[in-house]
């Protein structure tokens, strides 16, 4: 049997700025990574996603990402492995008392962006956010690239990792995700991104775009909220995976 879980970055808007469909896309997840406020998100969307996440029984994870609203956290930043923990205590903290105020239970912790993105190569800061995740919390599950250092760093120190694939990105040879500035990083046939993804959570491997086929591991697949398509996208993908016995489950929950 075939089992994975289905993810979506949530509560990515800000102020009077909406973003993303979250209400709509919330019955076809299992889990929601929630913007802690300094790539995307404030107080009042961390409450009212939280709130809505609880109402869908979606597992909450916190999404911790550079302080870089403008870049939408999305460009890297030089930041020492110091920085890393304190930027992603300080935020799991925060969705965390938003969390436990509503009476729910955090499950997971998934950085954002250009964190991720730096976390998934350097061993420094991989280091540096399992070790906070696991002094917020040793039970906590770590979201990070399949394959990378994060999650190589999580299983070192003891945590719970999952390893994570994308439905609508392009792979390297090396299993790193194609840069966003190039213009073959995003896949945007939905039928071609279903298929990658069946494929990874089926076969274990996933077409690079050198050519070659590359191995994976698939606990947790993300699905974008903020796409033009995104509801429609989640829509399908859900269908398809239980109409070929694959059973979509949030990482952890029984």
């Amino acid at each position: 049997m075939y089992q994975v879980d289905l993810n979506c970055d949530l509560g990515e808007s800000f102020g009077v700025y909406n973003i993303g469909v979250d209400e709509d896309i919330l019955p076809f997840i299992t889990s929601a990574n929630i913007a802690c406020g300094f790539h995307a998100g404030d107080a009042s969307v961390m409450r009212k996603t939280v709130k809505l996440a609880l109402e869908h029984k979606v597992a909450i994870g916190a999404h911790p990402g550079l302080p870089d609203l403008i870049g939408f956290g999305r460009r890297n930043l030089e930041i020492s492995p110091q920085d890393a923990y304190d930027m992603v205590v300080y935020q799991v903290g925060a969705l965390a008392g938003f969390v436990k105020s509503e009476g729910g239970i955090m499950y997971h912790v998934k950085p954002h962006g250009a964190l991720y993105n730096m976390a998934a190569k350097r061993q420094d800061l991989s280091e540096a956010i399992a070790q906070a995740v696991y002094n917020i919390d040793p039970t906590l599950i770590l979201f990070g690239l399949s394959g990378s250092e994060l999650v190589h760093a999580g299983e070192r120190i003891g945590l719970q990792t999952a390893h994570e694939v994308f439905a609508d990105r392009t792979y390297q040879l090396n299993g790193m995700l194609t840069p966003r500035s190039r213009s073959d990083a995003l896949i945007s046939d939905q039928q071609r991104a279903i298929s990658q993804v069946v494929r990874m959570i089926r076969e274990g491997v996933v077409m690079s775009q050198q050519g070659k086929d590359i191995h994976i591991k698939a606990h947790t697949v993300c699905i974008h909220g903020d796409g033009s398509h995104a509801l429609l996208f989640a829509t399908q993908i859900r269908n398809i995976l239980e109409n070929t016995e694959i059973v979509v489950q949030a990482v952890g929950c029984k």
